[in-house]
């Protein structure tokens, strides 16, 4: 393997940031990009679970953060910026859901989802967006989902808010390309995580359902998402900006 490949794909001397950091895809991208050289933050709600997470991927760092509070974002991300400097990656990946029939769904409900997959996402972006810019550039990482694309029953605050983050990574992409800053998004699929397990478990039909319209015939891994977030923010993707990647084992372009 040349060196040139190497560098490519490494993430050494980067500072990477992960909202939802603590458990599920947050945590295994977290810990793909410390695997590839990264030094990384993690940022949730939830000091315990951010601390065990943090055991499991050697150098991590945690900042208790709570997303939905839209008020106090700036200064979150300001205080973090001068606790730790630069962050080179910004991986947006805090979330939450109300799952309920849309004529049981109140405004509430959709609000509280959509502010911290949406408006807390871009609050607290903002700061750390704009000291990327001034200081050479960035990498700006968000997590959609397959209700950004395809109809799911019972979750409409979360469909509309993933749904709005594909307009995001493209307005944020065109924004901000003339400053070097890479913005793109990850669109998992049926992904093994407990909250997969807990959805499908007793629901046989559900995840028969789930699996036909998987082209590769498997439940994706974790890992498969964290290689995907470690290229996008790596030099391998440095003319790569204002994109998606469904990683889905083919279920967005199944039949």
């Amino acid at each position: 393997m040349n060196d040139s490949f190497k560098r490519a794909f490494s993430l050494e001397g980067k500072r990477a940031l992960v909202t939802g950091g603590g458990s599920g895809l947050g945590e295994a991208m977290a810990a793909a990009m410390a695997a590839a050289g990264a030094e990384v933050i993690l940022v949730g709600r939830r000091r315990d679970l951010l601390e065990q997470a943090a055991g499991r991927i050697p150098g991590a760092k945690v900042a208790t953060v709570d997303l939905a509070d839209i008020a106090a974002l700036d200064a979150a991300a300001k205080s973090i910026l001068e606790r730790h400097g630069k962050i080179d990656i910004l991986v947006n990946n805090a979330g939450n859901t109300i799952r309920k029939p849309f004529l049981e769904t109140t405004h509430q409900d959709i609000d509280a989802v959509v502010d911290v997959h949406l408006r807390g996402a871009l609050e607290f972006s903002r700061p750390i967006i704009a000291r990327q810019a001034e200081t050479g550039g960035g990498a700006v990482i968000f997590t959609a989902s397959m209700a950004s694309y395809m109809g799911l029953p019972y979750v409409m605050g979360y469909t509309v808010a993933k749904t709005a983050l594909l307009g995001v990574v493209r307005a944020l992409s065109a924004e901000f390309a003339g400053q070097n800053v890479r913005v793109n998004g990850i669109a998992p699929g049926w992904i093994d995580t407990p909250l997969y397990r807990g959805a499908t478990g007793a629901d046989p039909a559900r995840k028969a359902k789930a699996l036909g319209r998987i082209q590769m015939g498997r439940i994706g891994e974790v890992e498969d998402v964290g290689w995907t977030c470690v290229f996008l923010a790596s030099d391998a993707a440095a003319y790569i900006t204002g994109q998606t990647v469904a990683v889905d084992g083919g279920a967005l372009a199944g039949f």
